[in-house]
């Protein structure tokens, strides 16, 4: 959040610790909405609609939804949010109300589509402010620490499990096989982390840095935390896809974060587009 704003400035690596612990706890509720939503108001250039908002989502007070109707009708956790702010075309309105609630592929997200609300902006600087959110890198940052502490988590509970099932009366922990792919779940878990807090070490350094660092981060560890949420299910055998154990929720919510504010492959296309070269 920008100082004149009551925030703190830009704090790339300070944003990217917390982000990890609340993905580490799977904590719900549009939190990276509202980073993104704060960054569209601040760039959007609207002194009224900035001094109106930013300062409560600056105090934590103020927890945001955003809604890009360009990419979708819904707004995630809305009925969790205190504002949800809807950008239709070249429209920037506040919804007056969530509208009805519906589950996602995620358990532990819901969506709902706003209704009705009041214009906050028009124009130009709305389509502008919208471009940079469908492609946000602050948010796309905070979505690949979240991924990390949630594959992070997911390891470690799945180190745990593995040490305590038994098979043929030893722990499966103990079979080279499960070794391996635990080994390679490891692997990945670290390179997420090197590329996460690697991209929040190089945008705390140079804030021009931020966009390929973010696209670098959320193309790596959303394909991380979805390699790891996959081993988890296989680890765990038969209890891993069942609605008691919470191995499916993170499965889920894998998936469902890797699509958010870019898909790995989005962001390796615009990484090639920047260098020049095509991307596959």
């Amino acid at each position: 959040m920008p100082e004149r704003h009551e925030g703190f400035g830009p704090l790339p690596l300070d944003l990217s610790v917390a982000f990890v612990e609340t993905g580490r706890h799977a904590v719900p509720g549009p939190l990276v909405e509202t980073v993104a939503a704060a960054a569209l108001l601040d760039r959007l250039g609207d002194a009224d609609a900035a001094c109106a908002h930013l300062p409560g989502i600056a105090s934590g007070k103020t927890v945001v939804s955003l809604c890009l109707t360009a990419l979708g009708p819904y707004a995630l956790d809305a009925d969790a949010a205190d504002t949800v702010l809807v950008v239709d075309g070249d429209t920037l309105r506040v919804g007056a109300r969530p509208g009805p609630v519906q589950p996602s592929a995620d358990p532990g997200r819901r969506l709902s589509r706003p209704v009705g609300g009041t214009v906050l902006a028009e124009g130009p600087a709305v389509l502008s402010a919208a471009a940079y959110a469908a492609d946000e890198d602050p948010a796309a940052l905070a979505t690949a620490a979240q991924s990390l502490g949630l594959g992070r988590a997911l390891l470690a509970r799945t180190v745990e499990y593995v040490k305590q099932r038994t098979q043929f009366g030893v722990a499966i922990g103990s079979f080279q096989a499960v070794k391996h792919r635990l080994a390679d779940a490891y692997v990945l878990v670290e390179s997420a982390r090197s590329a996460a807090l690697g991209a929040a070490f190089a945008a705390d350094e140079d804030p021009a840095a931020l966009e390929r660092a973010a696209a670098v981060a959320k193309s790596v560890c959303s394909e991380a935390f979805s390699a790891v949420a996959g081993e988890t299910i296989q680890l765990h055998g038969g209890i891993g896809i069942t609605w008691e154990h919470d191995a499916h929720r993170y499965f889920k919510r894998a998936h469902g974060a890797g699509e958010l504010f870019g898909a790995p492959a989005a962001h390796r296309a615009r990484l090639a587009a920047g260098l020049g070269l095509t991307s596959h």
